[in-house]
């Protein structure tokens, strides 16, 4: 049997969206009796916690959630293992020729900086001090090929500040306007291997009109 690695983040009401929005989760749950039963409804912005990104995010008329086929997001994936990135690290071309030499056209490429893995929850300290990509490290990744691209980290270092412009939006940008697909908040890519691939999985809820939505991001390994 493969092994199944959990590469989501768990969300309740401390969770609070990207801080460009800064919305926190919240919560409803209905009760009717005799007995127990609950419905409950939630409100939070797409963008909280392990979440899709869509092209309508930054392109009027762009793809929304109905209109991606999962075989976009789930596939063959390799990691590059920047797990070295400290706080506001910007990922640079020189990190991904150093570790990214081996992605190929067509993998989904799964960015290791394991910010996630510890920071997760530590709000606002996982926004604002995150490692963050350049967007010329974007660029490289799309123009290899990549069809998706997830992070375990804040990756757009301007949504953490308060007035940024859609101009400026420009890591989702490059990879959304070029025909990729953006994946953000996994977590869980030290229990992955590095210099092989593995399959993966990006589940996400078809939502009509959304820009992005939640996802359960999942790897299968075979033992």
């Amino acid at each position: 049997m493969p092994k199944i690695v959990d590469l989501s983040v768990p969300i309740g009401e401390k969770t609070l969206s990207p801080p460009s929005v800064n919305l926190q989760l919240k919560m409803t749950s209905y009760h009717r009796g005799p007995g127990f039963w609950q419905a409950s409804k939630i409100e939070m912005l797409l963008h909280t916690g392990s979440h899709v990104d869509f092209s309508l995010h930054v392109q009027e008329n762009g793809e929304t959630a109905v209109d991606v086929p999962l075989d976009r997001v789930c596939g063959p994936a390799r990691v590059v293992d920047l797990s070295f990135a400290g706080a506001n690290h910007e990922i640079t071309v020189a990190d991904m020729e150093a570790h990214a030499a081996d992605v190929e056209p067509g993998d989904i490429v799964l960015v290791r900086t394991d910010w996630t893995e510890k920071h997760w929850g530590n709000f606002p300290t996982y926004y604002m001090e995150s490692p963050y990509c350049s967007a010329a490290a974007a660029q490289w990744l799309v123009d290899r090929g990549a069809r998706a691209i997830g992070f375990d980290c804040f990756s757009e270092y301007c949504a953490r500040l308060p007035d940024f412009t859609s101009e400026d939006f420009i890591i989702h940008k490059v990879i959304l306007e070029n025909g990729a697909i953006l994946m953000q908040q996994l977590t869980n890519f030290s229990q992955l291997p590095t210099g092989r691939r593995f399959q993966f999985f990006a589940p996400f809820i078809k939502i009509a009109g959304a820009e992005g939505s939640p996802a359960r991001f999942f790897a299968l390994l075979e033992e």
